[in-house]
């Protein structure tokens, strides 16, 4: 299984700030998003199980755990929506296609400074 730690996103990339601002506020941001969950990935170290699946043609478990910076609310959707860009990195480092990952969610007690936890495989 590998498992990866990624930062809890800026909120420029959650979809309710998109709807009320320009574009080009969030479009830095994803591909910053993007390419630190790439670096991350390609950091990792899969074992040769992980090879084996990540290899194949087969669904990959893709589970995912919030653990937001504070109690304030938010929609279980926009956090998922907020990790897209990530989830593409993801994908990009594991040179894998992003429409094999199965994603199940969990929405975890805060924690400072905030972190998302994904484990594949």
């Amino acid at each position: 299984m590998i498992t990866l730690e990624i930062p809890w996103p800026v909120k420029e990339v959650f979809p309710n700030f998109r709807q009320s601002h320009h574009w080009t506020s969030f479009t830095e941001q994803r591909k910053s998003q993007r390419d630190t969950a790439k670096a991350i990935a390609e950091r990792c170290t899969p074992t040769q199980a992980d090879f084996v699946i990540l290899a194949g043609l087969d669904k990959i478990p893709f589970d995912v755990e919030f653990y937001p910076p504070d109690r304030r609310h938010r929609d279980d959707d926009g956090m998922v929506g907020a990790i897209k860009s990530a989830r593409d990195g993801i994908a990009d480092g594991l040179n894998v296609n992003d429409r094999r990952f199965r994603a199940t969610y969990r929405f975890m007690e805060p924690e400072k400074p905030g972190r998302v936890v994904i484990r594949i495989g």
